[in-house]
């Protein structure tokens, strides 16, 4: 049962998220030899002020 897990600033609309789950799916279909019917995606939506990249909070961060 392979498992992909993505964490990321929350924020995306959950018809981009389904487009994201479609893709990386068949992406592990195609590269990885999984079966899409034992396939887990998870996503993990973070808020920008609990995520810190090199000494700063995202919410401080212009990139």
């Amino acid at each position: 049962m392979p498992v992909v897990t993505i964490d990321m600033y929350e924020g995306r609309t959950t018809e981009r998220k389904q487009q994201l789950v479609e893709s990386i799916t068949e992406a592990m279909v195609d590269h990885a030899d999984a079966s899409p019917e034992h396939l887990h995606v998870i996503i993990n939506d973070v808020p920008k002020e609990s995520w810190g990249r090199n000494g700063k909070l995202g919410i401080h961060r212009e990139d």
